[in-house]
């Protein structure tokens, strides 16, 4: 077996990169480029970094949420208020947390599929927001809420303001 060659088939379906070109891709500096954009095949989880209050508990499990569905997440317990704005998300979409996933900005309890979406699609975008706190999104779907669900939208924030609907969830 020639060992220069580790090509193989992935699990998503992409052909991994053999030792040859990860040296050539190193050497290039792109490695961490690819490694981004290849989270599933690499085995790495899509780092995300969360702005929360300290005491906000459906944010805890909305981060619960995440980490479940192959995210790793960095809290940080200031408050989403500035970091919000910084990211361009009008206050109109605002919800008690903000992310930041692959260049975008994430506004409260949006499922990680949703997400997922965003990162393969990668459109024109500020990001994705579910406004407010909806029973029955994620973080907000624990037993405390019983079997109430409330219908809610996962909004495609677009860099001019304005949004349109990415997923109902009814």
């Amino acid at each position: 077996m020639d060992t220069t060659d580790f090509a193989y088939p992935t699990p998503t379906g992409r052909r991994a990169l053999d030792r040859r070109q990860l040296l050539l891709a190193a050497a290039a500096g792109l490695l961490p480029v690819w490694a981004a954009a290849t989270p599933r095949a690499t085995g790495a989880a899509t780092a995300v970094e969360v702005w929360k209050g300290p005491s906000c508990g459906c944010c805890g499990d909305w981060i619960r949420h995440l980490e479940a569905h192959g995210f790793q997440v960095k809290a940080h317990d200031t408050g989403n208020t500035d970091v919000r704005q910084r990211l361009g998300l009008p206050v109109k979409y605002g919800s008690c947390h903000t992310a930041l996933i692959g260049g975008y900005a994430v506004e409260g309890h949006v499922p990680a599929a949703d997400i997922r979406r965003l990162l393969k699609e990668r459109p024109a975008a500020v990001g994705l927001a579910v406004p407010g706190m909806p029973i029955g999104s994620p973080g907000m779907d624990g037993p405390d809420y019983g079997p109430r669900r409330d219908p809610y939208d996962v909004l495609l924030v677009l860099r001019d303001g304005s949004a349109r609907v990415w997923q109902s969830y009814r």
